[in-house]
């Protein structure tokens, strides 16, 4: 089997959960985490005469992603009850849009083989979640939890324009990172605030479009790409033995990595969509878009075309700090009284504090509170008072016990030192007996200057200014 005789054509359907206190039709908590069946209205039972009430919040919230992703935003759309029996869903349909939409024909760039490649979405629409069957806990019974049920999703579509399981995660990293920063949904897979489709076929170049297969909700980047490489290749198998694929609905089973038959895949017509007669129409008005797009902010592509050009940060220092909203939002606290350069701010962010944020399990959120006196420590390293060493051991102290970097500076004698006199001496020592070591560095080995380097930093116990230090040396040396 070959693989470069074959393309990969995927669609994907995103379910993103919108970030309500109350859920799409109902004032019921919108919460994850309650004990089961106890965010559970009259309403979301589906019980006879309760009528939905639709939450507003989520209008506004499809109207924020619309800008965020190009899309058009129509000034009408309606909601359908689309049609299917399952348990748990206890209207015995779902609520959703289907011919009117909220939002149609959109657009998002994503990185592909080091350049754009634009990926169409042909709509978003507005729709309920259904409930959670559980299978796991008794050996003979099923369980339903009805607390996710009318939860507000919004689903993006796009159109079969990825290509492979790289795109589809570049795409899915680039939506979960602006849904976040516009503040439309968490992004907390885990929790499945977040859930994929995949729509995928294969066909030979240049010819008709294969029969797709569906894998249904996933919620982790990791699986997703291990089941579009699994399918892919299962699709090859089967076409180059002679086989035909069946359009099926797919789980995949994270514990052997492959993909099993769900259900067959339905179609459009299988829904039996019609207007829900409980539901008027949604009618947004120009100053209600208007009103709503003076709220979006600054996107995660703008911001880092920004910290390009404005703080001239290398590339991949800048995705990484773009990459959530409260790292950006941090790093630009640490500058934003211009006392700190923004790459030292950077390194220091991307460096040493990731690193310990990670290493204690913590949030960016958990160290808020100790900002002030990290810029502080920055403010002392820009100024040279203390060395990048001696940094190191101030910003844990900082991080774990909350001290004041200037008194512990003080209080331990920290202070770098940059007195050319005082370490010319210190050179001058260092460089006793060692007329080899001269000669070495003197013939072009330039590793000989990293040892006096750190030969006269020992004899300063760390605190002398490396830079003062180096360029000492290299006026003695070259005599």
């Amino acid at each position: 089997m070959n693989s470069d005789d074959w393309e990969i054509v995927i669609g994907l359907e995103v379910h993103a959960q919108l970030k309500t206190k109350s859920k799409l039709f109902s004032s019921s908590p919108n919460q994850f985490g309650s004990d089961p069946n106890s965010n559970v209205s009259f309403i979301d039972a589906g019980m006879p005469g309760m009528l939905p009430v639709m939450n507003s919040g989520c209008i506004e919230k499809a109207i924020k992603t619309g800008f965020a992703l190009n899309f058009q935003i129509n000034p009408y759309s309606v909601f359908e009850r689309k049609n299917y029996f399952y348990a748990d869903l206890p209207q015995g349909y779902q609520i959703s849009q289907f011919e009117f939409p909220i939002l149609t024909e959109g657009f998002i760039e994503i990185e592909s083989e080091n350049k754009l490649k634009k990926i169409r979405l042909e709509r978003a629409h507005l729709e309920q979640d259904a409930g959670k069957s559980i299978h796991d806990i008794d050996p003979k019974y099923s369980f339903i939890d009805l607390n996710r049920v009318g939860t507000p999703l919004l689903e993006i579509v796009s159109y079969p324009d990825f290509n492979s399981a790289d795109e589809v995660i570049s795409y899915l990293t680039s939506l979960r990172q602006t849904l976040m920063y516009i503040d439309v949904c968490d992004g907390n897979m885990q929790e499945g605030s977040l859930r994929v489709d995949v729509n995928l076929s294969i066909k030979k170049p240049n010819a008709e479009l294969g029969t797709r297969c569906e894998i249904k909700n996933m919620n982790s980047f990791k699986f997703i790409r291990q089941a579009i490489e699994y399918e892919s290749k299962r699709q090859m198998k089967v076409l180059e033995s002679g086989g035909k694929i069946d359009q099926n609905t797919l789980l995949f089973d994270t514990t052997t990595g492959e993909t099993r038959p769900m259900r067959s895949k339905e179609f459009t017509h299988d829904y039996r969509y019609f207007p829900d007669p409980d539901l008027l129409p949604v009618h947004v008005s120009k100053d209600q878009i208007e009103k709503v797009k003076s709220t979006i902010g600054e996107l995660p592509q703008q911001k880092l075309a920004r910290y390009l050009s404005e703080f001239k940060l290398e590339k991949d220092v800048a995705k990484i700090i773009i990459s959530e909203k409260s790292y950006a939002e941090f790093f630009e606290n640490l500058i934003s009284a211009k006392l700190i350069k923004p790459k030292l701010a950077a390194a220091w962010l991307i460096g040493d504090i990731f690193s310990f944020i990670k290493d204690k399990n913590l949030q960016i959120i958990d160290i808020v509170d100790k900002s002030s006196k990290i810029i502080q420590l920055l403010e002392m390293i820009e100024r040279g008072t203390i060395s990048s060493k001696v940094a190191k051991d101030i910003l844990i102290e900082i991080l774990q016990n909350n001290i004041e970097p200037g008194l512990l500076v003080k209080e331990l004698g920290l202070e770098q030192v940059s007195d050319n006199n005082e370490l010319g001496k210190i050179v001058e020592e260092a460089l006793v007996g060692e007329e080899d070591n001269i000669e070495k560095f003197q013939s072009g080995s330039d590793r000989v200057l990293g040892y006096f380097v750190g030969k006269c930093l020992k004899a300063t116990k760390g605190k002398g200014n490396p830079k003062v230090i180096n360029d000492l040396l290299l006026k003695k040396l070259s005599k």
